[in-house]
């Protein structure tokens, strides 16, 4: 006996349809990001010299500050109607 295949009922159809797939970071998101990378690896090298302050500071403002920032942060979309 044969048998047909299924097909998605509308929900499920809807759902593979309204999948798209990107990048969801932006530009702002990206340069946060790479601002804490940067301050990371700074802490680092000022860690290797012997840095007692400056490298603790550096490493929690990269990991704690600025990386969940650059993943928070979202961008304001334009509407239509804004000129600004």
């Amino acid at each position: 006996m044969v048998q047909k295949a299924r097909r998605p009922s509308g929900a499920a159809q809807a759902r593979t349809q309204s999948r798209t797939f990107g990048l969801p970071f932006g530009r702002t998101n990206l340069i946060l990001f790479g601002a804490g990378i940067a301050a990371i690896v700074l802490g680092f090298i000022t860690l290797a010299f012997g840095s007692d302050t400056l490298a603790p500071v550096l490493l929690v403002l990269g990991y704690c500050v600025i990386v969940p920032a650059a993943i928070i942060w979202k961008e304001k979309r334009k509407t239509e109607g804004d000129q600004t």
